[in-house]
């Protein structure tokens, strides 16, 4: 089986395909020469998988299933949310964003940096559309560490655990994090079929 995984993030392509089983080829948005960046312009990861998941099918005529994730802290009225990745801008810089999320919860005490990431996919599969949700809660760290991962790995403290997503193994990573809960629901309903 063939399915694209709307994105173009190479971090989060290699997440997934690790997760996969073999019998599933995952094609990237490069793969299929979809070389446009396609806009998120809802007001929720719902919406903005949806958008996705639908662009690809609709122009390419693909089966498809596209992500949306936010990280969301409670002490900010769960900002950054719908706009994680442009949080510090439209340049989806990562450390941008973490200096500014940093900067944001500077002197709040642990109980104050209280967060979850939420990861929503949309799956376009023939004429039929499924979503899958996967949440992990935690905290901000008070500073970055830790150097593999992407994005705000290097300040999300997973609960139970001491260290970050950037200095968790991402073999580890792909058993707790939130895009693995989401990825597990979507391949339990793949293999069911």
């Amino acid at each position: 089986m063939k399915l694209v995984f709307a994105t173009h993030n190479n971090h989060k392509l290699k997440e997934v395909q690790l997760l996969l089983p073999k019998y599933i080829t995952l094609l990237s948005l490069t793969d299929i020469n979809c070389l446009e960046e396609i806009p998120e312009t809802a007001a929720t990861l719902e919406g903005n998988a949806i958008i996705k998941a639908n662009y690809v099918t609709k122009h390419y005529g693909l089966s498809c299933f596209a992500d949306d994730t936010g990280l969301l802290v409670e002490s900010l009225n769960g900002a950054p949310g719908v706009h994680t990745a442009r949080y510090a801008g439209v340049q989806k810089n990562a450390k941008d964003n973490m200096d500014k999320l940093l900067k944001a919860l500077k002197g709040k005490e642990k109980k104050q940096r209280t967060a979850y990431f939420k990861t929503v996919i949309a799956l376009n599969l023939a004429t039929e559309q499924h979503l899958f949700e996967g949440i992990v809660n935690g905290h901000i760290a008070q500073q970055k560490s830790g150097e593999d991962g992407f994005g705000y790995d290097p300040i999300f403290i997973p609960n139970g655990y001491t260290q970050t997503f950037a200095q968790i193994p991402l073999s580890k990573k792909n058993s707790i994090s939130h895009r693995a809960r989401a990825m597990q629901q979507l391949i339990h309903f793949l293999k069911n079929k």
